[in-house]
């Protein structure tokens, strides 16, 4: 999923004019470069947003449904605002807290941001060669070059969301990120793609050269030191905390309920994180401190502030006419003001969506956990915090605007345009079901099975630990499935040709055909 991103034209104008001034050097004296931007909202413009967050909140849960939400607020280096909304659970009576853990989702990305800047002595080292045994891309010159830095931008190459689908069908994390190397790349450093496996990939390779796990290198260079008791990046931690907001999807007739579980940790660094709003409100104090925590130096100032500078163009025309940017493991922008603007959202169709928001020249963050799949509630609830925190009103209805954005995004370009609930007037009968039986190979997807019951009825077997779908007749030798997952499209087709077997919403990046031996 995508996370709204606005920023103004301030950084483009600042960098046409000392181009020019450049250019003209030679001939007249340079002229004085613009102010520095300086801090624009105040303490009582902060005590007034704040003040106002339990109604904002209240009302976007009663207009989404959303069940549980967590909200902490940080203003210089104090915690001003914490505090629990709704139920863990939705048929149970506990309580969502401060100290309820959520899974954070893509949230995760630039808290492993701040784990890797942590582990690495300098900020050269975020350019050092991404080196792990099993992962390699198609193009080995690539392979050879791509870094830390590539890969935790999305700037490798790597096409949209590489992995995810292998993850869907149950694959674990070698076997993913063995095989990105069958995905063909677009253009090398000049191409922004959001890839989990890419930034997993890059974490995976850092922890591996300090000798350490990711969960380890997590938990002893930033969970530990900066006291966040109760945050992991294992499923096992989040799943049997006894204080945990379970995942919730919407049901049809607007109700919300917790039909799925999510378990992430194939891709651990890019998603796989859990946590709390105490938790989060101590990151985010560490973060706007430039990595210090209550005194102490946690992580190092100059390998944090790489994290926050632009590395690849995300947008080149956001839905305000700007430019968007994604530095390492963050949305980064900046404002008409010229004020840097830090955020990142996180979203699971199976029911988590997390937003945080920071304006470092201010000294504030906002971060908002939600147990509800993304209708956009914890995006909408910063972006009207930091409206009213600086205009003394809210200028829009950022719910509208953000549960729009979340809409479109499940536009899934793996959705099929065919409607395969109604097979077309003079629909060809299919042949007899052993036509289509037996094992079929693929190299990226592995093994398919089709098999046949007693009445022919076709069923089609994709994954290591075998998912079975039936399958319903379309047309001819086309037939079609409801798909699964977090990455599910509804239903999607399977055609039959000459000893061949093609997934269609397998078969988005051209990898999706299985051929029988």
């Amino acid at each position: 999923m995508r996370t709204l991103r606005a920023l103004a034209a301030a950084a483009t104008t600042a960098l046409l004019t000392a181009t020019a001034a450049t250019a003209a050097a030679a001939a007249t004296a340079a002229p004085t470069p613009p102010p520095p931007p300086r801090p624009l909202i105040s303490d009582d413009a902060v005590d007034k947003a704040v003040a106002r967050l339990d109604r904002t909140v209240a009302d976007m849960m009663r207009r989404t449904g959303v069940p549980g939400v967590s909200v902490a607020v940080v203003h210089d280096d104090e915690v001003v605002h914490l505090k629990g909304y709704g139920l863990r659970r939705t048929g149970e009576s506990a309580e969502v807290g401060p100290d309820t853990v959520f899974q954070i989702a893509s949230l995760s990305k630039p808290v492993s941001s701040t784990v890797v800047a942590g582990a690495l002595t300098g900020p050269d080292e975020w350019d050092s060669r991404t080196t792990l045994p099993g992962f390699s891309l198609k193009d080995p010159w690539v392979t050879d070059h791509v870094t830390t830095t590539d890969l935790f931008s999305h700037r490798s190459g790597l096409p949209d969301h590489a992995g995810d689908l292998l993850e869907d069908l149950g694959y674990d994390q070698a076997y993913v990120l063995d095989h990105l190397r069958l995905e063909a790349l677009a253009p090398f450093r000049a191409s922004y793609a959001y890839t989990n496996f890419g930034f997993t990939a890059a974490a995976e390779a850092v922890a591996r050269a300090k000798g350490s796990s990711w969960q380890k290198l997590s938990a002893d260079t930033l969970f530990k030191p900066a006291g966040m008791t109760r945050t992991s990046t294992e499923f096992s931690a989040f799943v049997n905390s006894p204080d945990h907001a379970s995942t919730h999807v919407k049901n049809p007739d607007g109700t919300w309920s917790p039909r799925y579980v999510r378990d992430p940790d194939a891709q651990a660094p890019a998603g796989g994180v859990s946590s709390t709003a105490t938790d989060m409100a101590r990151w985010l104090r560490l973060q706007l401190a430039g990595g210090t925590l209550d005194g102490k130096r946690i992580v190092p100032a100059d390998t944090l502030a790489r994290t926050h500078l632009p590395e690849i163009v995300s947008q080149p025309a956001n839905a305000v006419g700007t430019t968007s940017f994604y530095g390492l493991g963050w949305n980064v922008s900046y404002d008409s003001a010229g004020r840097l603007r830090l955020s990142h959202s996180g979203a699971f169709e199976l029911g988590a969506n997390t937003n945080v928001t920071m304006l470092p020249l201010e000294q504030l963050g906002i971060v908002v956990l939600t147990n509800g799949a993304p209708v956009g509630l914890p995006d909408a609830v910063a972006l009207d915090f930091f409206d009213f925190a600086e205009h003394g009103k809210v200028s829009t209805d950022w719910l509208a605007l953000a549960a729009s954005a979340y809409a479109q995004a499940l536009e899934d370009p793996g959705r099929s345009t065919t409607d395969y609930a109604h097979p077309p007037v003079g629909a060809k009968p299919a042949r007899d079901s052993a036509a289509y039986t037996g094992t079929y190979d693929n190299p990226y997807y592995g093994k398919a099975t089709v098999t046949a019951a007693d009445d022919g009825a076709l069923t089609l077997a994709l994954g290591p630990k075998p998912l079975r779908f039936p399958l319903t007749h379309y047309d001819g030798d086309t037939f079609s499935f409801e798909t699964t997952g977090e990455n599910a499209v509804g239903r999607t087709g399977v055609t039959f040709a000459d000893g061949t077997l093609r997934v269609e919403y397998l078969d988005v990046n051209h990898l999706g055909t299985f051929t029988q031996p």
